[in-house]
């Protein structure tokens, strides 16, 4: 591996696990079962994927030159986000604690959140970011050798990214449901219920305050 390739994967696999939307999502998830956790980081690794699969078509220059449909998505992945944190905080404050402490999820997914749709909330929670294709537009050129090939070269890093999130993300679910009969215990359960919505809900509400004050 060149000196070019193994600089990207430290770049990339910091912007990976950067603890976001995605890292809330997933560890909510995990909560609720190991199957959903897992799930919802595929659903992750697969909206990376398409983001990659934009910036090496150059689809995502068509955002950059389009505010309009940039701030759309914007507007779109910041309400996402905005509903999985209320819906979070509203399962903890409605649901008995022994309910929360088996892993509840919103009010209308319940302990048998089934994975399709847990892989599609990590699906739609990452895709939903036209930051993520412009972000890799500019950074995957970085590391494309002069006077090599850009497409073998910009499709080598996007599969790089993805291969990373496909060992993080699902790390991190195992991991939390490695710990989980410690993190469903009554009290763990709600505290942690109670920060992974606020989390979400603040995440949500920065994507849509910065879309509408820019």
């Amino acid at each position: 591996m060149d000196a070019q390739l193994i600089a990207f994967t430290g770049v990339a696999a910091g912007m990976v696990a950067m603890p976001g939307a995605d890292f809330t999502v997933v560890v909510r998830n995990a909560l609720v079962s190991r199957r959903a956790g897992v799930a919802c980081a595929l659903g992750i690794a697969g909206a990376l994927l398409v983001h990659t699969a934009l910036a090496v078509a150059g689809v995502a220059a068509v955002l950059a030159a389009v505010p309009a449909l940039f701030r759309t998505l914007q507007l779109l992945g910041g309400a996402y986000v905005l509903y999985l944190g209320v819906q979070t905080l509203r399962s903890v404050r409605e649901r008995p604690v022994a309910a929360v402490a088996v892993g509840a999820g919103a009010p209308d997914e319940g302990p048998a959140l089934s994975g399709g749709r847990a892989l599609r909330q990590g699906f739609v929670t990452n895709v939903l970011n036209p930051k993520a294709p412009i972000t890799f537009l500019s950074l995957l050129p970085q590391f494309v050798p002069d006077g090599s090939p850009a497409m073998p070269r910009t499709l080598l890093l996007a599969l790089i990214v993805v291969a990373l999130a496909l060992v993080w993300f699902p790390a991190v679910a195992l991991l939390v449901d490695r710990l989980g009969r410690w993190l469903r215990r009554p009290r763990a359960a709600r505290a942690v219920g109670a920060v992974t919505g606020a989390a979400l809900t603040l995440l949500g509400l920065g994507l849509l305050l910065e879309t509408l004050t820019a």
